[in-house]
């Protein structure tokens, strides 16, 4: 009879003790967290540089087809024909060529932001560990928290505890 109110009586003890859950909003999360915002800004100036660096080919590429244009008209038709072809081969290799440069950007932009976003699952990780959360739920767009207290909202002390650290 002893070790059945014993048994009962850690049961009871074990089910009242509850589980410190809180979640974070992803979204504001990233939206806030200044890495995620330098990386952003960094690439845009990359993708613009490479948008102008575009612009200023794809314009005297146009302007070389008018003068090609121009001279093919003296040209006998297998001459033209023969320019052409080699003109139009070039147009091909500068459009793959600034094509490969767009794609390199946006891998080394991919693998950049997977690498904040690493970042920040560790650091929500260490979070919970050391302020005792046995879950840390995701939560805004996309997140598996439907509605959670404001006060299990850990969003703001771990965008804060990720700037801190970002600056030093």
């Amino acid at each position: 009879m002893k070790k059945i109110i014993l048994g009962l009586t850690i049961l009871t003890m074990s089910a009242c003790q509850q589980e410190k859950i809180g979640f974070v909003d992803n979204v504001k999360l990233m939206d806030e967290y200044q890495e995620k915002i330098d990386v952003e800004s960094k690439f845009k100036v990359k993708a613009e540089a490479l948008t102008k660096k575009r612009d200023s080919i794809s314009q005297a590429f146009q302007m070389e087809a008018q003068a090609f244009q121009e001279r093919a008209q003296k040209m006998s038709q297998s001459k033209a024909q023969q320019e052409y072809a080699a003109f139009q081969q070039r147009g091909q290799q500068i459009g793959q060529q600034l094509q490969m440069e767009d794609q390199q950007l946006q891998l080394a932009g991919q693998t950049e932001m997977d690498s904040v976003v690493s970042k920040v699952k560790k650091e929500i990780e260490a979070y919970g560990k050391s302020n005792g959360y046995s879950y840390i739920l995701g939560g805004g767009d996309g997140g598996s928290v439907l509605y959670g207290k404001d006060a299990n909202d850990l969003t703001d002390e771990i965008i804060k505890v990720l700037n801190e650290k970002y600056k030093n």
